[in-house]
């Protein structure tokens, strides 16, 4: 299994390879998949140091002057430090920056709350023109190296720091912004990331109790509102599952389209509860989930007692 950040920067390796317009700004960032870009593409490789809003501002700048720019950090530096300049100088202007941020959740289970992201997608779901796209496997994640070089506004690249086994086929067709990758007949458990491969073994799981869950897969924001009516028609229970705060995450994305499109359906959230701070607990990042809401045996029963209840 590949990780996410190495199949996105080995795909924008072999495209800025023949495309000299393609720019990659770090915020003093190493892997062994850059290496290859630094060392190669060394004039389209910009190191701005420990300062995230910078590479902001110069990766617009680029972007004005013409180029295909791309900025890569911690996924908490490159949102949350960067708030204003991203508002301001991409959303508020519609300037074609990528951002790509790596350790999606709490990803980086080791470093504590500074390196939990969290609350991104909430942050910038608020904002105007930008699209997010948060990876649930290494096939999506090198396809959107190519697709973020077609996009006439700003965009977020969300990237899991673990590996996880292959969902989709090369050559997939991401446009939708959400796949089934489970059928179901009246619940469905709709995912995004990495929680995509735990909604996954969790509908197995589920058959056991007599259930036929279905499984999506939300991986763009916006949400595409007709597409998701149209997957879950039929539906008469939803739960989504999240590894980032409930507040304006996924979760707050699909109530936000049941309650403007009049689709009557019921919904429970499962994800990180922070309502008493942030997690400062360690461990391994299974047993954070666990004490943050996402623990899958009260989760399985959940859905069991909400769904006989129907």
């Amino acid at each position: 299994m590949k990780t996410q950040r190495d199949a996105f920067f080995e795909s924008l390796y072999d495209i800025a390879f023949q495309d000299k317009d393609v720019v990659l700004v770090s915020a003093d960032m190493g892997a062994p998949s850059l290496d290859r870009f630094r060392r190669d593409l060394a004039h389209q490789y910009v190191d701005v140091g420990i300062a995230e809003q910078q590479a902001i501002l110069v990766a617009t700048g680029l972007s004005l002057g013409g180029m295909k720019a791309f900025v890569y950090g911690i996924g908490p530096f490159v949102t949350y430090r960067c708030y204003e300049q991203i508002r301001l100088d991409l959303g508020a202007m519609n300037v074609p920056v990528t951002i790509v941020g790596v350790g999606a959740g709490m990803s980086y289970e080791e470093s504590g709350p500074t390196h939990h992201t969290t609350e991104d997608i909430s942050c910038l779901r608020a904002l105007p023109n930008i699209s997010i796209t948060n990876c649930s496997d290494s096939v999506m994640a090198s396809a959107m190296a190519a697709n973020s070089l077609g996009l006439d506004h700003p965009s977020y690249v969300r990237l899991d720091r673990q590996a996880f086994p292959v969902l989709y086929r090369p050559g997939h067709d991401f446009s939708g912004g959400l796949e089934v990758l489970r059928q179901g007949d009246s619940l469905f458990l709709v995912a995004t990331g990495n929680t995509v491969h735990d909604a996954l073994a969790l509908a197995g799981e589920l058959e056991a109790h007599g259930l036929r869950p279905g499984v999506i897969d939300v991986y763009r924001f916006p949400i595409n509102p007709e597409l998701f009516r149209e997957k879950t028609k039929g539906a008469k229970i939803l739960f989504t599952m999240e590894e980032h705060t409930l507040p304006g995450g996924l979760g707050s994305a699909v109530a936000e389209i049941i309650a403007d499109y009049g689709l009557g359906l019921r919904l429970k959230r499962f994800g990180c509860d922070f309502s008493r701070g942030l997690c400062y607990e360690y461990g391994g990042r299974r047993r954070l989930q666990e004490l943050h809401g996402l623990n899958p045996r009260i989760m399985s029963q959940t859905i069991v007692d909400m769904t006989r209840s129907l």
